[in-house]
């Protein structure tokens, strides 16, 4: 299981997976291809330019996420206003995964990649000179959109084109880069907000993003395991309506959201926090809190050992447990016990986080892309709400107020989840032979 990342999800990809029903009219990819490998002339290449693809993404994603206390104060708005500037391109791209990811299988996994990392760059840097609120948020839209083309499609790639034994290093690498991204563009924006605003630091962002872009665009080998096939709708809501109706999908998809909630409210807000009294914190120290992901790629790496020891649902109990805890010492007043708070939040996010996602692809037995798909989508769609919920909730009612919606969300999932236990109980009963 590849480390989960710092908004994107962690996608466990089955080299024996069947094809995409979407597909149609697919002929066979040809056999007689190599594929890449570690010592394989190619390979190399397109790791650093698959993780180049994951800082620029990410970076760009949450580039707004560390400068909203800034962005409040430029535009004169609050902070849940201020919120749409991260949901708004979440959104987007929970809204966009599904349908770009498929419009991938006609058009090539190469060409949707460079397209999403254009455009994205592209509005990313007309982004620093948004003259309101308004534009700055559909600016960000339109990038969610954008990069919504990225994920699933790199997934795919590398799938086609890596061959299996080295599939699980090729797209740790990927997600690494997601990480990376994720958390180094908001450090960056943090510092350099602090010495020349926040619209240089979302221009730094850009210039980061472009970058990366243009070394993907040299690096990245040509697809030669990829056959295009006609797209055919009714097959694609066919299999998604098949995956909605499988309950215990939908469980776990609503498990992913709620988890996220919990982590786009406490992250969307915490800037806020640690700028007002009694912290008082500069913006480059608080961009630097988020140096606290790595520990999700640690909880994340872990959730497989926990997961072999506790079962999956125990490995979500415990996943729960740390983020409850975590939620409840950051209403302390001590900055010491407010980073531990949320230490404590990110591992036990990622890590039930990495447990429902890998158990997606465990559970979809066909269109296993389509089940990837919908659980982004369902996890952004909860970042996107949280974002913007746990602003609204630090308006009105302080950091308290988050905190109790991080809970009921924390409820959620352990709602979920014991629905799910006494339904795996009920249905070993089931299996049992009546007594004679």
């Amino acid at each position: 299981m590849p480390p989960a990342d710092t908004g994107a999800s962690t996608v466990v990809v089955d080299a024996s997976a069947p094809s995409s029903p979407v597909i149609t009219s697919r002929a066979a990819a040809p056999t007689s291809v190599e594929r890449l490998e570690p010592g394989r002339p190619g390979y190399r290449k397109m790791s650093f330019a698959l993780f180049a693809a994951g800082v620029a993404a990410f970076a760009l994603l949450y580039s707004t996420q560390a400068l909203l206390p800034a962005i409040s104060t430029a535009y004169g708005v609050s902070a849940g206003q201020a919120s749409w500037t991260v949901s708004a391109a979440t959104g987007a791209l929970a809204l966009c995964v599904l349908p770009l990811s498929a419009l991938s299988e006609r058009f090539g996994r190469r060409q949707m990649m460079t397209a999403s990392l254009t455009v994205a760059v592209v509005v990313g840097m007309l982004v620093p000179f948004a003259p309101s609120i308004g534009w700055l948020i559909a600016l960000r839209a339109i990038q969610g959109a954008a990069l919504a083309g990225l994920p699933a499609s790199a997934m795919a790639y590398l799938a086609e084109e890596v061959r299996p034994k080295a599939l699980i290093a090729a797209i740790g690498l990927f997600v690494a880069g997601n990480s990376i991204g994720g958390m180094s563009g908001r450090v960056l924006t943090g510092w350099v907000a602090q010495l020349w605003g926040w619209r240089a630091a979302l221009a730094a962002v850009g210039l980061l993003a472009l970058a990366c872009a243009v070394a993907f665009h040299f690096l990245i080998p040509r697809a030669r395991n990829f056959t295009p096939g006609s797209l055919n709708p009714k097959a694609l809501a066919k299999t998604v309506a098949a995956h909605l109706g499988n309950p215990l999908l939908v469980r776990l998809y609503a498990i992913g959201a709620l988890f996220m909630t919990v982590f786009g409210a406490v992250y969307t807000v915490i800037g806020y926090r640690l700028a007002e009294e009694p912290f008082g914190l500069p913006q480059g120290i608080i961009g630097s809190v988020f140096l606290i992901y790595l520990v999700g790629t640690v909880s994340s790496a872990a959730a497989g050992r926990l997961v072999a020891r506790l079962g999956r649902r125990g490995a979500l109990y415990l996943a729960v447990s740390t983020t409850a805890a975590g939620l409840l010492l950051s209403l302390s007043e001590s900055l010491l016990a407010v980073l531990a708070g949320l230490v404590l939040i990110t591992a036990g996010f990622f890590a039930g986080h990495a447990v429902a996602s890998s158990s997606v692809s465990r559970t979809a037995t066909e269109g296993r892309a389509q089940a990837s798909a919908l659980y982004q989508s369902a996890y952004y769609l909860g970042s996107s709400a949280g974002g913007t919920l746990g602003a609204v909730a630090f308006h009105t009612g302080g950091w308290a107020a988050t905190v109790a919606l991080g809970l009921f969300a924390v409820l959620g999932v352990v709602s979920i989840t014991l629905y799910g236990t006494r339904v795996a109980r009920a249905e070993r009963r089931a299996l049992v032979p009546a007594a004679r």
